[in-house]
């Protein structure tokens, strides 16, 4: 069974930075994307990076590029969001989430749509 739990939410100043982290287990593929997405209230689910672990390939929204880094620890599987020069509207429920990929696939998508397994989300408060 494939879990995903994220940690390291907090409530941060504007400017500042924080580290969120994704714990995977229960997966068997070598070939898979992890992907990070936030929600805020009464707002859509969107996608912030995601990182093909096989390519290493990543891919940002633009309301995050420059800001955010993706990566992943190959040693323990975890994958982490660096998150500096936070703004108010970066406030938000912070989720993991997975997809397998084709080994042709050298790419990562950040549609909701297309990831199978969700973590429950980490809480990120961005405010003075």
């Amino acid at each position: 069974q494939v879990q995903l739990v994220e940690s390291g939410g907090d409530l941060v100043q504007p400017g500042g930075s924080l580290r969120l982290s994704c714990a995977t287990s229960g997966v068997t593929s070598d070939r898979y994307v992890i992907g990070w997405f936030r929600q805020a209230p009464w707002k859509e689910r969107e996608g912030v990076s995601c990182i093909n672990t096989r390519s290493r390939n990543t891919h940002y929204a633009d309301s995050v590029k420059g800001r955010f880094t993706i990566s992943r620890d190959s040693a323990n599987s975890a994958v982490y969001l660096q998150m500096n020069s936070l703004k108010p509207e970066d406030a938000a429920v912070y989720y993991c989430a997975t997809y397998n990929v084709a080994l042709w696939q050298s790419s990562c998508s950040i549609l909701t749509g297309a990831y199978d397994y969700w973590g429950q989300g980490t809480q990120v408060t961005v405010s003075s």
